[in-house]
């Protein structure tokens, strides 16, 4: 379930668009009617995303523990997007073998042990990691295993979550609010963006996401916990509000830090596996930090009996 767009303002580096979070390479020829204003293929974009969300409504409405497979399969893909991103841009040697390893252990270790599975899984990781890296020497040891440890965290640590959230008794209905919240959040940024933006939020990270874009997804994101909460969960409706303007905050941190990352090595997007959108890390920047606050939250809001 993927979302259309960041909070991105008009005027703020010469246009608009979707997840623009670096500048098109010199040399870069942008072609084809079908772009948007960011140079994205906005109607490729919408399928893809509506593909996505087909895909993951239809795991958790009838199958639950797919979504789980769905989940590993994307911490996977999107480790090795950064494996080859960091190692081709910056020279970074990620331990790629306890990574993917570790990373599925995380995912699937949730289902049967909960938070001790995914804690026990994400220690021996890095302890996988540090070691690993022992082969290549003394020169870059540090640079390249905190990467590894950032990438352990970033992607499959925050990913268990989801994870965890899908496996409660009602967990498909707390992983659809979780996605709600994130999509809504995406989407109304985009679409006030466009509209109105024209204040930059953070204009050396991200010179497109503007506090207009920010106010659109605080709407919707706010408007879809609170829907979720009373619909889905019986849940108030305040404990809803706090919940999407928390996703809303999360999500565009998300963003930011994916932003930030990708400014420093000095691409574009993380891969091209899916049209309109890059790779999948680079549809996971979002909703990696924001399944942490979503399961808290619902921990603490609706604690299970």
């Amino acid at each position: 379930m993927m979302a259309a767009g960041d909070h991105d303002a008009p005027g703020v580096d010469g246009e608009t668009g979707h997840h623009q979070h670096t500048s098109t390479p010199p040399g870069t020829a942008v072609t084809g009617g079908t772009a948007s204003r960011a140079g994205r293929n906005l109607p490729a974009a919408i399928a893809v995303g509506l593909g996505l969300g087909a895909l993951l409504l239809a795991a958790l409405l009838f199958w639950r523990h797919l979504f789980v497979a769905i989940v590993a399969a994307a911490v996977a893909v999107s480790t090795m997007e950064l494996h080859r991103t960091l190692g081709r841009a910056a020279g970074v040697r990620l331990a790629l073998a306890p990574l993917l390893v570790g990373g599925q252990a995380m995912i699937w270790l949730s289902w049967p042990f909960g938070t001790v599975g995914v804690l026990a899984s994400f220690a021996l990781t890095v302890v996988a990691c540090l070691l690993w890296r022992f082969r290549g020497g003394a020169d870059g040891y540090l640079r390249d295993t905190s990467a590894s440890v950032f990438v352990a965290a970033y992607v499959p640590l925050f990913a268990s979550f989801a994870a965890l959230l899908v496996l409660s008794p009602d967990g498909a209905a707390r992983t659809i609010a979780f996605l709600l919240a994130v999509v809504c959040s995406d989407t109304g940024g985009y679409v006030a963006g466009v509209l109105f933006g024209r204040h930059p939020m953070a204009p050396s990270i991200s010179p497109k996401k503007s506090w207009e874009g920010f106010a659109g997804s605080l709407l919707a994101g706010v408007a879809a916990g609170v829907g979720s909460f009373v619909f889905l969960l019986d849940g108030a409706w305040w404990q809803g509000a706090i919940f999407g303007a928390a996703l809303v905050v999360t999500a565009t941190t998300g963003d930011l830090i994916e932003s930030l990352v990708k400014r420093d090595v000095g691409v574009k997007d993380m891969g091209s596996l899916l049209p309109g959108h890059g790779g999948i890390m680079d549809r996971m920047d979002s909703l990696l930090p924001s399944a942490v606050v979503s399961w808290l939250l619902l921990t603490v809001f609706l604690p299970l009996a």
